[in-house]
């Protein structure tokens, strides 16, 4: 298991992200890829597959990347959704579309505010293919303002969610393809992330990505949102959050 040096836990702090090199091997990220690539994926669970599909099971408790995040926690991690995020090079432009920049927090709504996310890259990715990007130290502000998302470059949405707080209250609650309000495109950093390598963000850190427009080269990467035991989770569809204390074996 990957054990964390002081200068990367304090760069997590500082900015609000930290890139961990080789979180899977070779052979990890090539089983992943190739069990997506089949059809075998339990695509029907969506961000609930980890739940039952052993390849994203296997990431999601993996010992470098949810021991990463017990690290950044100091608790044990509670795996929420997970999801497969691929922009092929060989599809239609709304399938190579990237993700407007954002606040975890928005869409997953938590208290205390303990979410944070693993990003891992499943091929090379950088600026050319749609890599992520991040706002270094925006993890430090309040929620931003946003808007609905309208650039072509940016998926677009709006759904209701159901919503429950700890006191049994329940509501509905609209969200949409949020993208924050007044972002410097000079405080964006556009990260290299290579294969098998990971980011790690917290709820709050401001980040996306921008679309895949490489001819050639897909950009491939699962992420997972972990929160600390005891957070509450309001949206209802993610409510029933599961321990990654106990890291699967090996399936490849």
């Amino acid at each position: 298991m990957i054990e964390l040096s002081s200068e990367q836990t304090a760069q997590y702090r500082r900015d609000g992200f930290v890139v961990i090199p080789d979180l899977l091997s070779a052979d990890e990220v090539q089983a992943f890829v190739d069990h997506e690539a089949s059809g075998n994926a339990k695509l029907g669970l969506g961000l609930r597959a980890h739940m039952e599909d052993p390849m994203r099971g296997y990431v999601a408790r993996h010992p470098n990347v949810a021991g990463v995040a017990r690290q950044l926690l100091g608790a044990t991690p509670y795996i929420v959704q997970s999801m497969y995020l691929a922009k092929y090079a060989d599809r239609s432009p709304e399938e190579a579309q990237g993700i407007s920049l954002h606040q975890d927090q928005r869409y997953l709504p938590t208290e205390p505010a303990t979410l944070m996310a693993c990003w891992v890259a499943m091929c090379d990715t950088d600026p050319g293919n749609g890599g992520l990007c991040v706002v270094p130290g925006s993890h430090r502000n309040p929620l931003h303002d946003t808007h609905q998302a309208a650039s072509a470059e940016h998926r677009s949405w709006r759904n209701d969610y159901e919503m429950r707080d700890r006191d049994g209250r329940e509501w509905i609650q609209e969200m949409y393809s949020f993208e924050v309000d007044d972002v410097d495109s000079l405080d964006i950093r556009r990260l290299t992330v290579p294969r098998g390598s990971g980011v790690f963000f917290t709820g709050m850190t401001i980040h996306g990505s921008f679309a895949n427009k490489s001819a050639t080269r897909d950009r491939l990467a699962f992420a997972v949102h972990y929160v600390s035991a005891g957070t509450w989770v309001f949206r209802r569809d993610v409510q029933d959050t599961v321990s990654a204390g106990e890291h699967s074996q090996p399936i490849c």
